[in-house]
């Protein structure tokens, strides 16, 4: 794990696109802003992984359809 210290209104940048600055230092809360493309999604870690849990169970999940001739009328 790389650990850097910024101060507030100071910047780290990932890769060649996405920009993190640290918008405020209160206590033991850091404010962050994050600029990245729109196709990158970004998300709070326990957001992530619950994201990912939820995908695992639906692939896990048997996908059973009704009988559709039950669902149709009588011909």
């Amino acid at each position: 794990m790389l650990v850097l210290t910024r101060k507030p209104d100071q910047s780290i940048m990932v890769g060649n696109d996405i920009e993190i600055t640290v918008l405020e230092v209160r206590g033991e809360q850091v404010r962050i802003g994050i600029r990245a493309p729109r196709n990158v999604t970004v998300h709070r870690k326990e957001v992530f992984d619950q994201i990912l849990e939820e995908n695992c169970s639906a692939s896990e999940a048997p996908a059973t359809l009704p009988n559709l001739d039950t669902l149709l009328p009588p011909r």
